[in-house]
């Protein structure tokens, strides 16, 4: 198989969200890359410049297939835009798909950002995460004790100017072939956003953090995409996901 697969993580979270698909990918005969984001977001603006430069260091100048999952959507046509032509393909695992030209808090509710604001207070830092939501919510995702400290700790505290700086221009993207993994409720619309640009949608409902608890099955998912042709509602020839 040509290209090797960045996975990518949140911004929200640490990389070992991907640790047991990267395993599994791996044991599977695929070269697997996870870059880690937190340098990026603790080195200051722009944010996404910075984010999206370290997703293409770690490409290596190989080709690649860029694998997002939530908040690391967005950041992918950033990123392709830098990789050009070693970008082979582009799979969104229960991710938000780019708005370039948009900020993280236009695609929240508007309760949502004011909460946020809120989190934030003058200092204009939030807290991890998962103390976003709470203890009984992320529980009920990770309901193993042990598992749920190590994500939380992994977990950084976060700029809220990150979340309303501006993604950057994206000219010509998608540049390659594109799939999407919808592993809950949530992400409905943009899987149903991707099933309408004709790109291949799988889903595995189960919840945000499967990548945690489900990664053989994730991992499996992930295979069956990286191997489906692409469609494009253009006139763009049809190509399979190298």
């Amino acid at each position: 198989m040509e290209g090797r697969l960045l996975l990518v993580h949140s911004p929200l979270v640490g990389c070992g969200i991907w640790a047991p698909v990267a395993r599994d990918l791996a044991g599977n005969g695929y070269a697997v890359s996870v870059p880690d984001l937190a340098g990026a977001v603790m080195a200051g603006p722009p944010y996404h410049l910075r984010q999206a430069g370290l997703i293409a260091e770690s490409a290596a100048g190989q080709p690649v297939i860029l694998i997002g999952h939530s908040r690391a959507g967005p950041l992918l046509a950033t990123a392709g835009t830098m990789l050009g032509e070693t970008v082979r393909g582009y799979i969104f695992v229960d991710a938000r798909l780019p708005e370039p030209g948009r900020s993280w808090m236009e695609t929240v509710t508007p309760a949502l950002a004011a909460r946020l604001r809120d989190m934030a207070g003058p200092r204009g830092w939030l807290p991890p995460w998962p103390q976003w939501w709470g203890e009984e919510e992320l529980a009920a995702l990770l309901p193993d004790p042990a598992a749920r400290q190590h994500f939380a700790a992994g977990c950084p505290r976060l700029p809220l100017a990150m979340l309303e700086e501006v993604l950057p221009p994206a000219p010509g993207w998608p540049d390659a072939p594109c799939g999407y993994l919808q592993l809950s409720e949530p992400y409905q619309d943009d899987a149903d956003r991707a099933r309408d640009r004709g790109w291949p949608v799988r889903q595995l409902m189960s919840h945000h953090l499967a990548l945690l608890t489900e990664p053989g099955q994730v991992a499996r998912e992930l295979r069956e995409l990286v191997g489906r042709p692409y469609k494009e509602p253009s006139a763009r020839p049809h190509r399979p996901l190298p």
